[in-house]
């Protein structure tokens, strides 16, 4: 079985075919997707709980033919200027539901500063108050101001300074999503229990640092995700990615590792399965 770690589901790109995406997914082999909750505005982070609700059975069970779904809610980065005591209720109360797993995508972007940085990293700690309270692993989105994560680790490094303070000593861990970092901030980060996810830009040709870095970290760190509806794995880049291509970023890693992908689909299961404390029969 395959877990993509990471989807928006709830993207307005699968509002015509959602059910017919899943149907592909789980015919490549995905038993499991996480559907990230943070909506276009984070008031609507419930979505991707709606939708595990709707493409799941009465119990919650898996539907014949469809992968099982989980859910994340969290407020974005650039959002993160919308957040008020209301918003934060909303928070708490999804990270009260079973479906939801996760908080997140949460964490920093100087990339494209959508929100005035120090808003970021308050925001940042808000949310991972709410998270510990609830025993939820977090999703962080980490994106530096320029494209080399070696010469541009001022994100890195204010994100390190409130997970080592704030967040490690709870020993609840989380993922580092869609990584695109350095050896060593992989290596810090799984120091401070996450695990270290790749999507598809993992396929991309210009991409040899970062199968550098896949090749190197241990095993038991690794997930695959799609970051779907965007970066499509090769040879589709720049169309609407789907998570039955995490097949193709697993096959990517595999090769990477000199391994089979049967043993990324499994070692990266079992490391998914552990982080979310989930029995190995769930996607079953």
């Amino acid at each position: 079985m395959l877990i993509d770690s990471h989807i928006h589901l709830d993207n307005e790109r699968y509002s015509e075919d959602r059910r017919a995406v899943l149907q592909r997914a789980y015919a490549e082999g995905v038993g499991l997707l996480l559907s990230i909750g943070i909506g276009e505005e984070a008031i609507n982070m419930d979505g991707a709980l709606n939708l595990c609700r709707e493409f799941s059975g009465e119990n919650g069970e898996r539907i014949e033919g469809l992968p099982k779904l989980f859910a994340s809610a969290g407020v974005y980065p650039h959002n993160t200027h919308e957040i008020d005591e209301k918003l934060l209720a909303k928070l708490d109360h999804l990270l009260a539901q079973p479906e939801v797993i996760a908080c997140g995508e949460i964490g920093i972007d100087y990339y494209h500063d959508g929100a005035p940085r120090e808003i970021q990293l308050t925001g940042l700690k808000q949310q991972l108050e709410v998270a510990a309270k609830h025993k939820r692993p977090i999703l962080i989105h980490c994106r530096a101001k320029g494209d080399d994560p070696v010469a541009n680790t001022e994100a890195w490094d204010d994100l390190f300074t409130i997970l080592e303070s704030d967040w490690r000593p709870t020993g609840i861990g989380g993922i580092m999503h869609c990584f695109s970092g350095s050896l060593r901030q992989a290596q810090r980060a799984i120091e401070s229990g996450f695990l270290i996810s790749f999507a598809g830009n993992l396929t991309f040709a210009k991409a040899d640092s970062l199968r550098e870095v896949a090749g190197l970290l241990p095993i038991d760190s690794l997930l695959v995700e799609t970051a779907a509806p965007w970066l499509a794995p090769a040879p589709d880049r720049g169309k609407r990615n789907e998570p039955a291509f995490v097949a193709r970023t697993a096959a990517t890693l595999a090769a990477v590792r000199g391994v089979t992908p049967e043993v990324i689909a499994a070692e990266s299961t079992k490391n998914f399965l552990r982080l979310f404390r989930l029995p190995p029969d769930v996607g079953n």
